[in-house]
């Protein structure tokens, strides 16, 4: 069966490319330096995230060649993505725009135009009345550009400039731009190989921003002055060790400039009065290894998230500001295991925090004068909460969404003294949807070690769950990061032909808790693949999923995911989707002039200096274990400048697949030469891509002809 749906593409080899190149070198400790398909990798690869024409011809020419097997195999499905396409912006409302926040004498917000593919960033006069103003037009500083993402625009404290950041490659390496916002023009200085986030200091001629270096690691903060030279701009901090990054940004009250060293388990923080941008910095609490904090400003007191003494679900504590080292750390809402606090803001005189508990969100306010506390409602059975980046932190209001598997985005605000909530957007339909036509529900499996993976399903309430509906299974697994159960538009177009789609909240995630994101991380790793495969082998088991249609599909390490599954389950799946996919993890991870490398080892080991982490890693890790025999239908997907994720892994575990693998089944792989880890940058670009990739799933599965049901 696993030819069905197939029988009009000759099978994909991708073992036609240049096979004579010898191996090239590798870094890996204590073995041989060869690899087959390292040749893959440009030496110049810094320069091609910047420049994508700098790419080697050779290498240019095989990523190319695969491209358009990929153009050929997918080729009779081109009628379909265009349906799938329309389907989804079908479910947009292309005049969107966001809830507007207001700020001193102004309310900002962003909104698309029809046809458009860049946000608008626009203002009002406070309260809603009066025009209308477009600060930043994303689709005409787009014009011209292959690739362009807007990452940043943030109006300055006065409200007559703004910093904007945009990437022109996809690398995530931006260029800082001041605008007038009265002239609607832009200074003359530009700001080259920024991270991203500015902090503006209170005079409104000052901000503080992140540089990248060579190695394209965010490690310096710089202060620049409106108008000044930006080669002239004062060092305001900068981090040695290697394996931390630095950010920026302010507290909600806006007093304090945020400088934060970080690394995934372990955070130092550095403030700077943003009255004075000259003043200088003063430490918080000094890092220790595997201790977080994360801050904001209330009065002369920080309130602070911390997993410090052991509270591996994190506390939150107090300080003052004359003495905010640990010393002086006292509980505010103290450690409960279980229940894990993801973030926290304080607004006027409550102190909101987000926390989950057995894979759900829940936001609690406390009131800081009084203790009291009182729980935001919820609807449904599984569903997601998010804060909405407040402008203002001073009055009673907080904004915060709310969505499920079936209902789409609604935005709240919510009054904190009166404990009031009102719908303020709901996210529109325009071709129409009835959340009572579909079902969601959270399902436990039982993993190889007993523990209890929650699982989020979704179908329409018509779909039959008696083992004859192909499914969709969704993982990530890793950073302690959660896939939400919230809504998706495009993937209704997979529901509503019959499928169940399906999220494995797997352990590397945190789900349930700290300890979910521990027992899922370093040594632990296999436990995510686990779960991964009882959760496919448990919706089989109760009738959500034909054996012999089901698919999985992870991104970037959820690729990781998806391969190593693939090598310890070739037989489970009939299709696969690894969109920008960490498959070369032991070379990656022994590769320390790589961006993320040093700051990712605690994460999953240092295979340099850890003999024990480098055969752990190398047991797992996708592009090591290909195995000679049947795997399914695979799509990987790469973006030439991805700096998260670089093209060559993809690239490199698909060639080794190709030379290995036994089957004739669809072996595709998808390179964006002008895009990096988020692929396309315009919003229906992006849903393109996604109906690239359903097309590829229900072809694989023997579904591509199955007409919409209305006819």
């Amino acid at each position: 069966p696993r030819e069905k749906g197939c029988a009009r593409v000759r099978p994909v080899s991708v073992a036609s490319s240049p096979a004579r190149v010898p191996p090239a070198s590798i870094r890996r400790p204590g073995e041989p330096d060869e690899d087959p398909f390292a040749w893959l990798k440009d030496e110049n690869w810094q320069e091609v995230m910047r420049d994508p024409g700098r790419l080697a011809p050779r290498i240019r020419s095989w990523l190319e060649a695969r491209n358009a097997d990929t153009a050929r195999a997918m080729a009779a499905t081109r009628p379909l993505q265009a349906k799938l396409l329309a389907e989804f912006r079908g479910r947009i409302d292309e005049e969107e725009r966001s809830v507007a926040l207001p700020d001193g004498p102004y309310e900002y917000y962003h909104r698309y135009r029809r046809g458009g593919q860049h946000p608008l960033h626009c203002r009002r006069p406070r309260g809603g009345g009066g025009p209308e103003e477009i600060l930043l037009d994303g689709d005409r500083e787009a014009e011209g550009a292959g690739y362009f993402r807007i990452g940043a625009f943030e109006p300055g404290p006065d409200h007559r400039f703004a910093v904007w950041a945009a990437d022109r490659s996809g690398s995530e390496s931006y260029a800082l731009r001041i605008r007038n916002l009265g002239s609607g023009e832009d200074l003359p200085d530009t700001l080259p190989a920024a991270a991203g986030p500015v902090a503006w200091a209170n005079d409104g001629a000052h901000f503080f921003y992140s540089v990248l270096d060579e190695r394209h690691r965010p490690v310096k903060v710089l202060l620049h002055r409106l108008g000044a030279p930006p080669e002239e701009d004062p060092l305001v901090y900068e981090e040695e060790d290697p394996g931390f990054f630095v950010s920026v940004g302010l507290t909600g009250s806006r007093r304090f400039v945020v400088i934060d060293s970080h690394d995934h388990t372990t955070s130092e923080i550095r403030l700077i009065d943003a009255g004075r941008p000259h003043s200088p910095a003063f430490l918080v609490a000094e890092r220790e290894r595997d201790v977080e904090y994360h801050l904001t400003h209330h009065r002369e007191r920080l309130l602070i998230l911390t997993n410090a003494g052991g509270a591996e679900d994190f506390r939150i504590v107090e300080a003052p500001l004359a003495a905010p080292g640990r010393g002086h750390w006292r509980d505010l809402v103290s450690h409960r295991p279980g229940r894990l606090i993801l973030g926290i803001e304080a607004h006027g005189e409550h102190l909101v925090r987000l926390e989950r508990e057995e894979g759900l969100p829940r936001i609690v306010a406390r009131g800081l004068a009084n203790g009291e506390e009182h729980a935001l409602a919820v609807d449904e059975e599984a569903y997601s909460l998010g804060l909405v980046a407040a402008r203002e932190f001073e009055g009673d209001d907080l904004h915060y969404t709310y969505s499920s598997p079936t209902t789409p985005e609604r935005t709240y605000r919510h009054d904190l003294r009166r404990r009031e909530r009102t719908l303020v957007r709901t996210q529109a339909i325009p071709s129409e949807h009835d959340p009572a036509d579909y079902r969601s529900a959270r399902l436990f499996a039982a993993s190889h070690d007993g523990e209890r993976v929650p699982i989020t399903v979704l179908h329409r309430r018509d779909t039959p769950i008696d083992g004859s509906a192909p499914l969709l299974l969704h993982g990530y697994g890793s950073y302690g990061i959660s896939l939400p159960a919230s809504f998706g538009g495009p993937r209704l177009s997979l529901v509503d032909r019959g499928f169940v789609y399906a999220i494995a909240h797997v352990r590397g995630g945190m789900e349930r808790g700290y300890r979910w994101y521990r027992d899922g991380k370093g040594d632990r790793k296999r436990n995510t693949f686990l779960d991964f495969i009882a959760a496919a082998e448990h919706l089989v088991e109760r009738g959500y999923a034909r054996p012999d249609a089901l698919a999985c599909l992870g991104g970037s390490a959820g690729g990781l995911l998806v391969g190593a599954v693939l090598n310890l389950r070739p037989d489970l799946f009939r299709a696969a989707v690894a969109e920008v996919p960490f498959v070369d993890v032991l070379n990656t991870m022994c590769d320390d002039t790589l961006p993320l490398t040093p700051p990712e080892w605690p994460e999953w080991g240092n295979p340099i200096e850890d003999r024990q982490a480098r055969e752990y890693i190398r047991s797992y890790s996708p592009y090591d274990n290909v195995a000679a025999g049947d795997y399914p239908h695979i799509l990987a997907t790469a973006g030439l400048c991805d700096p998260r994720v670089t093209y060559w892994e993809p690239a490199k575990w698909v060639a080794r697949l190709a030379a290995t693998r036994t089957d004739d089944g669809l072996l595709l792989l998808k390179t964006n030469m002008g895009a990096g880890h988020a692929g396309a940058a315009g919003r229906f670009e992006r849903l393109e891509e996604t109906a690239f990739v359903f097309a590829f799933l229900l072809f694989a599965l023997g579904l591509a002809d199955l007409e919409d049901p209305a006819g």
